[in-house]
């Protein structure tokens, strides 16, 4: 684990974003804030204005990297691959840092940078909004940070001078030193089982209760939209997963550890094993890649089909009679 570090390293090089989404525009106001030199890569539409109206010389993709030391890659997995082989690779000089804050593409091979470069991770674990808000605050957050490539020989120190820029060291923060292969797997493992998961055993439970004569609308505001789930996340954040608990009645207490084993059993577990296995193995990634290639037909069905769900009609219903924003 790392707390600290200096940003020496970095602070006379030219250091290129790529791409100006939620994670690009608050790593690079934190970096600019922090003293360094920031230009922007990108296409040219909103995100390119945005990013003129910040303040930044904004670039087309190859020539920011061109103009550049330092560049992190902060565009979509899905479309890093194209962007890198027609914008990027051919612009980068030896002794070139190349960062990414996700180790999706290069894990998975879609992404092989030449043997020239330092080849880098620094992934915060925290949305691009708070990746900014707590620059703000003076605070930190947790950071991966990982080298899958070594050409200078500090391409180590590279990462946690970067991880340093965008506030993760700052009180309150700690990069934890990972890999490319297991931020990917961890991350995909982690949405599809935790967030993939709670969304379906939420329908589940809902189609349950409905089935047992349970108000709808009820069970919607038991199960998350009371915004209850969001106080409880926040509890595991400040206490843990299972200190938590003493905020509950003994009777919740009971009931959460006598029937959660219920409903995680083995059967469950051997399941997560399999979703492990198909990220291990890359064959989700191959999946992924040809839905893709497909213009994402399977895609665009399965969310027809999740939209359908009469748990959506019924939120829309009771979200109109909270008076909250319905898209």
């Amino acid at each position: 684990m790392h707390f600290d570090s200096n940003l020496n390293l970095i602070s006379e090089k030219s250091i290129s974003i790529i791409g100006y989404g939620n994670q690009g525009r608050a790593q690079a106001l934190n970096l600019r804030d922090n003293g360094l030199n920031v230009i922007i890569g990108n296409i040219r539409d909103e995100y390119w204005e945005r990013a003129e109206r910040d303040g930044f010389k904004v670039y087309p993709i190859g020539d920011a990297v061109k103009l550049s030391e330092v560049t992190l890659m902060l565009i979509p997995d899905e479309v890093a691959p194209q962007v890198f082989k027609e914008e990027v690779e051919g612009n980068l000089r030896h002794g070139h840092v190349l960062c990414f804050a996700s180790g999706y593409n290069v894990a998975f091979g879609y992404i092989k940078p030449p043997t020239y470069v330092d080849v880098v991770l620094v992934a915060p674990r925290m949305i691009g909004e708070g990746v900014r808000s707590l620059f703000l605050e003076g605070k930190g957050f947790p950071v991966l940070i990982g080298v899958h490539q070594d050409y200078s020989g500090r391409a180590l120190d590279h990462a946690l001078a970067i991880a340093k820029g965008i506030g993760s060291l700052n009180p309150g923060g700690v990069a934890i030193e990972s890999s490319f292969w297991e931020e990917a797997v961890t991350d995909l493992f982690g949405e599809q089982v935790v967030g993939g998961g709670m969304l379906h055993l939420i329908r589940a439970a809902f189609e349950v209760m409905i089935e047992f004569g349970i108000n709808p609308m009820v069970a919607i505001l038991e199960l998350y939209a009371s915004g209850e789930l969001i106080e409880l996340a926040k509890a595991i954040y400040k206490y843990g997963l299972w200190d938590q608990l003493n905020l509950h009645s003994s009777t919740s207490q009971y009931g959460q550890q006598t029937r959660g084993p219920k409903i995680i059993s083995e059967v469950v577990k051997a399941t997560l094993r399999s979703v492990m296995e198909d990220i291990v193995s890359g064959k989700f990634a191959e999946e992924w890649m040809l839905e893709q290639r497909t213009a994402k037909k399977n895609f665009e069905k399965i969310w027809r089909e999740n939209l359908s769900h009469e748990i959506v009609k019924v939120e829309k219903e009771l979200y109109k009679l909270l008076r909250r924003l319905i898209q």
